[in-house]
C-alpha cells in the first residue's frame, strides 16, 4: 500500500532542502526532497505518522477497528508496528508508549514542556536542557501578576513523570547514566555546596549562560521520591557502578527542611 488509509496521500514527507544551495542542488527534483512517512500497524493498515497519532484509538485501528494489542512474555502489553522514516526501517517498533504519551499531552497539554525535559535528561543533551529552563522561566516571567493565559504553573525542574513510576529529571539522569546531567540539575535544583562541583562543569554552565538561583524555600531535587519510594540517591544505590563515589561523597543525599540524614 502506497497511501496512507487517512488522509489518502502518498506515505511520504517533504523535506525542506537547506537554505543556501549551488546551482547543481537547486535543479534536483523536489522528488528527492522527500523521505518516507509510514506506520503499519499489525492489522496491515498503513498511515502517516502524523495522522496515527490524531487518529489512533489505544487498542484498536483507527480504519480497520482490529484489535492491535498484544502481550510481551512478561504480560505487559504492547501495540507492534513496524515504522519507515527518515531514521531507516523498523520492524516490530512498539509504539503503544507514543499513544500513552500523546494521549496524556492531549490532556495535558501544559506539560509538554516538562515531558521534553525528562527527554533530554534521559539523552544527556545538556544544551537543550538549558535552553528549555531558560525559555520556560522567561514565558514565566512575562506573565501578568494573575497568571493570564496560564492553565497550569509547572515547576519544570522539580516535574515528576506521572507515566514514569513519578521519576524525578534526576532519576531520569542517574538512570541512564547521564553525569553531566545530573550535576546540571544540581546546580539549578539543589542545594549542594558550590565547592563541591567540579570546576569543568561550572565554567561549562557558566559559559552557557545558566545562572544559579537561590534555593531558599524550594524543594532540593535529590529529596524528590518516586513511587518505589526511591529518592535520587536511592537509585544510585540500586545501580551501583558509575555512582558509587557519588555516594560515598554523599553528593546524592537528599535535604529535607535544611537536615541532611545521617546514613549508616
Amino acid at each position: 500500500m502506497s497511501e496512507c488509509t487517512t488522509c489518502g496521500k502518498p506515505l511520504t514527507i517533504e523535506i525542506d532542502p537547506e537554505e543556501e544551495q549551488d546551482d547543481y542542488d537547486q535543479a534536483v527534483t523536489s522528488s528527492e526532497h522527500e523521505i518516507p512517512d509510514s506506520v503499519e500497524l499489525n492489522c496491515g493498515c498503513h498511515f502517516h505518522w502524523e495522522c496515527l497519532l490524531d487518529a489512533y484509538e489505544i487498542t484498536q485501528c483507527p480504519n480497520c477497528s482490529k484489535n492491535i494489542l498484544s502481550h510481551k512474555s512478561s504480560g505487559e502489553e504492547q501495540i507492534l508496528c513496524n515504522v519507515n522514516n527518515e531514521g531507516g526501517f523498523q520492524e516490530g517498533f512498539d509504539i503503544l508508549p507514543v499513544f500513552k504519551e500523546e494521549s496524556y499531552l492531549k490532556a495535558f497539554p501544559e506539560e509538554r514542556k516538562a515531558r521534553a525535559l525528562l527527554g533530554f535528561c534521559a539523552e544527556g543533551d545538556v544544551g537543550a536542557i538549558l535552553d528549555l529552563v531558560k525559555n520556560g522561566d522567561d514565558e514565566d516571567s512575562s506573565k501578568d501578576g494573575n497568571g493570564e493565559g496560564a492553565t497550569k504553573s509547572i515547576d519544570l525542574l522539580r516535574y515528576q513523570d506521572p507515566l514514569s513510576s513519578l521519576d524525578s529529571c534526576l532519576h531520569v539522569a542517574i538512570r541512564n547514566g547521564q553525569e553531566d546531567v545530573a550535576w546540571l540539575l544540581l546546580l539549578l535544583a539543589s542545594s549542594l555546596e558550590p565547592h563541591r562541583f567540579p570546576s569543568d562543569v561550572t565554567q561549562a554552565v557558566e559559559i552557557l549562560g545558566a545562572v544559579r538561583e537561590s534555593q531558599t524555600g524550594k524543594i532540593d531535587i535529590r529529596s524528590l521520591e518516586n513511587e518505589e519510594h526511591l529518592t535520587a540517591e536511592g537509585l544510585a544505590r540500586r545501580l551501583g557502578g558509575r555512582w558509587e563515589g557519588w555516594i560515598e561523597g554523599q553528593i546524592l543525599t537528599p535535604v529535607f527542611d535544611g537536615i541532611i540524614p545521617i546514613v549508616f
